[in-house]
């Protein structure tokens, strides 16, 4: 019998859809497991070149983990200052230098390491809450991107809501504001870019010792800003680095990094492990009260650290964790 060439080509279609599909699993499974899981980005590119070490992080970084930190907090506001608590979570992350959001799907070739600052404060002022958080990207490679790519803050309490946001973008910080008060409203600005106090935590994180010191022009933080009402603009600072010499904060070999604002009559130092991976111990804020210009002072101090995945613990049996945090 003349050969069925009919069912050979259909044997060999087969097997090559086989050997397609075979191999698209095997391309897609890890990524989209881990994902699904909530895994973070940067285990899926998990960056090893020597740009990401002359930042001043380790690979304990880049474990599937995040460090996660409580706090006792004082919370300078209206004409007090009141109990609550802070949170901070650093965590590294793909970032998209584009689009200036985390790589998800990792389709887009502009993608680079960044360090992740989530802070989180929540104190009651008399009968009603206050919850502010700032989320800050910083890439890793300082070296290749000097400037810290994004900030975000969110303020909620029973008044209302305001959002800001920073992007960079060649030389400057786009700025957004949407604020429920009228004297702010709805606003976009540009200002030159420089050091954001805001980022000095992450960079305390992975090279304190690259900080300046000395006279510069800094922005304030978005919390200061917002619950001071005062402009996104470039103001003068002074700040030191020296080894922690006060009572406020307990630890052994302790650095503080202070940052003198003349203008707003405002100091703030943030005490830090002198040894990697320079945890934050806590921070001091002092500035006048926006309502009577009484000087007051903020003050968080560490309770409990935990490193651990956190966005895949999120059942009912995980609530064990914020014990462990001692967390309300």
């Amino acid at each position: 019998m003349p050969p069925n060439k009919g069912g050979s080509q259909t044997k060999n279609m087969r097997v090559l859809f086989f050997l397609a599909s075979l191999s698209l699993f095997w391309a897609c499974e890890s990524p989209s497991t881990e994902q699904e899981a909530g895994v973070p980005a940067t285990l899926v590119s998990q960056p090893n070149d020597k740009s990401t070490e002359q930042a001043g992080l380790g690979q304990q970084w880049y474990q599937g983990k995040a460090e996660i930190t409580s706090y006792t907090l004082m919370q300078n506001r209206y004409q007090d200052v009141h109990p609550g608590q802070a949170v901070m979570v650093f965590v590294t992350e793909d970032f998209l230098t584009d689009k200036q959001v985390k790589n998800d799907n990792y389709t887009n070739p502009n993608s680079i390491p960044i360090l992740k600052m989530n802070r989180v404060l929540s104190f009651p002022t008399g009968l009603y809450d206050y919850h502010i958080m700032t989320s800050t990207f910083t890439p890793v490679q300082t070296k290749q991107h000097p400037h810290t790519l994004k900030v975000t803050q969110s303020t909620t309490e029973w008044c209302g809501q305001v959002f800001s946001q920073l992007n960079y973008d060649q030389g400057y910080y786009r700025s957004q504001l949407f604020s429920y008060f009228e004297s702010e409203g709805d606003q976009e600005t540009k200002v030159k870019a420089g050091l954001l106090e805001d980022e000095v935590f992450n960079r305390i994180r992975m090279e304190p010792e690259a900080l300046p010191t000395g006279k510069l022009k800094m922005l304030p933080s978005s919390t200061y800003l917002r619950l001071a009402h005062r402009p996104t603009q470039l103001v003068e600072a002074e700040n030191t680095m020296s080894s922690y010499t006060g009572e406020d904060f307990e630890g052994a070999a302790l650095m503080v990094y202070t940052v003198n604002y003349p203008v707003h009559n405002r100091t703030l130092e943030i005490v830090f492990e002198k040894a990697s991976p320079h945890a934050i111990v806590g921070w001091k804020d002092t500035y006048p009260s926006a309502f009577d210009r009484q000087a007051r002072t903020s003050i968080a101090t560490r309770k409990k650290s935990l490193w651990t995945p956190y966005w895949s613990q999120n059942s009912l049996n995980d609530m064990a964790l914020r014990a462990e945090l001692d967390l309300d």
